[in-house]
């Protein structure tokens, strides 16, 4: 955990930099954007998705953001880094169930604790003698 610590430092230092850099119209769209994809999967996980109620709900929080802009710039930054750490800890979890499904579905045993019929992997002990050859 200690390794991966500064990482993650540099990482908020370089976003928290962009959005500072950035200019207040800019952080009103992206975290327009970013409310707009999450309002979007909860609907659409609901069933409740209607192309005219998230259309509405667009255009009412880019015209919110775009009129405040100026006052909710550091709500607008928190919001952005929020929503950056949450979406970046789903793609995650998301990939790493991949592998795992993956890995699970091919028979792959990473650290070889069990033998396992049917894998591809080549048992060194079953192996014969006249079967390896040198490789150059």
């Amino acid at each position: 955990m200690l390794l991966l610590s500064p990482n993650l430092d540099w990482l908020h230092l370089f976003i928290q930099f962009k959005l500072q850099s950035s200019s207040s119209r800019f952080k009103s769209l992206a975290v327009t954007a970013g409310i707009s994809f999450w309002f979007f999967i909860i609907l659409t996980t609901l069933n409740l998705l209607s192309y005219e109620i998230f259309i509405i709900f667009v255009i009412s929080i880019l015209i919110t953001t775009q009129i405040f802009t100026k006052k909710i710039s550091k709500g607008l930054d928190i919001l952005a880094l929020i929503n950056t750490k949450i979406f970046l800890g789903i793609i995650f979890i998301t990939l790493i169930s991949l592998y795992g499904i993956l890995f699970r579905f091919l028979r792959i045993d990473l650290l070889r604790l069990k033998k396992q019929n049917g894998t591809y992997w080549l048992d060194v002990e079953q192996t014969k003698h006249d079967r390896i050859r040198k490789q150059y």
